[in-house]
Formats: C-alpha cells, sequence, structure tokens
C-alpha cells in the first residue's frame, strides 16, 4: 500500500473540507481546478491549512471519517497544535 494523508482546506467562505488521498499535490491542484469535490468547487479559492501523513492511504482514510465528525472547535484545536483541548473538546456539553 501508499503513503496516505488527511487534508483540510480552509474554503473561500470559511468553511471547511476535510479529505484524504495519496497524492496530496495532485488532490490539492484538482481541488483549485474545481475538479477536486461539489462542495468545494462552489467554495473557490480553497488554501491547504492542515495535513497528516500515514503509512497507508487506508489509515488516512480512516482518519478522515473520524475528523469530519468532529465539530469547528475541535478542527480548529487540531489545526492550531492544540491537542491537548482535544478530550475536552470531545465532552457532550450538559446543560444545567
Amino acid at each position: 500500500m501508499s503513503v496516505g494523508y488527511l487534508y483540510i482546506l480552509k474554503c473561500a467562505d470559511g468553511t471547511y473540507y476535510t479529505g484524504s488521498t495519496k497524492d496530496i499535490e495532485l488532490r490539492l491542484h484538482q481541488h483549485q481546478a474545481g475538479e477536486g469535490s461539489s462542495y468545494t468547487k462552489r467554495r473557490l479559492p480553497v488554501k491547504l491549512i492542515y495535513v497528516e501523513e500515514f503509512p497507508r492511504v487506508d489509515e488516512a482514510f480512516y482518519r478522515e471519517k473520524q475528523v469530519q465528525g468532529w465539530s469547528r472547535k475541535k478542527k480548529d484545536a487540531l489545526i492550531g497544535g492544540k491537542l491537548h483541548e482535544l478530550p475536552s473538546l470531545s465532552q457532550k456539553q450538559i446543560d444545567p
């Protein structure tokens, strides 16, 4: 198997797009050309703001699905390198 990447793009409207690929440079070019996904095609230009590398592409795909389910605040902590904040952002907030 080949190396894989999890990546997060920031779209022109400020939203994030999370994906995975085995060729990060090609995939970024595809997104910028409007060929990456229907989501990013409507929100160009996009900017690569986060990347994780994995030994295998299936591991990157698994991580993509995990991060896609995260809140914006949790993704912001990951992007900002504030890994110590991730556990508290994962806890369900209970209304008093």
